[in-house]
């Protein structure tokens, strides 16, 4: 059976043992942010129920809203059909996703050239 028809989880974690996790609002569909995350950070998320991920900088694993208290409670986890990528369906708790305080890491858009224009008011003077 092909790893694009199996119902057996056999997650496909890169050369560092990492997979791209994908985070998305449970209710708008809005993606929030993109983070990685490793064999136990995936544990820990099926575990607890609040998103889990692996920084690639500092060579650790961390509970989103850990410090920020920007919680990721976890409605559902979809895997896609390589197993090398997964797509968390969050309720996110606190001011947003992304660390810059926003609601979502994706606030910039790719326009003519080199230049990107913002999404929002607040980051036009950043």
């Amino acid at each position: 059976m092909s790893v694009d028809s199996t119902n057996k989880l056999a997650l496909n974690f890169d050369e560092n043992g990492l997979i791209a996790a994908i985070a998305q609002d449970f209710e708008t569909k809005e993606v929030l942010m993109l983070a990685w995350m490793n064999e136990e950070a995936f544990q820990k998320t099926i575990e607890t129920g609040e998103a889990h991920y692996w920084s690639r900088s500092r060579q650790e694993l961390w509970r989103k809203g850990a410090t920020s208290g920007h919680i990721q409670h976890v409605k559902e986890i979809q895997i896609d059909c390589d197993q090398d990528a997964i797509l968390l369906l969050i309720d996110q708790k606190g001011a947003g996703a992304c660390h810059t305080g926003r609601k979502s890491c994706f606030y910039r858009v790719a326009s003519s050239g080199e230049k990107l224009t913002f999404l929002d008011e607040k980051s036009q003077n950043t």
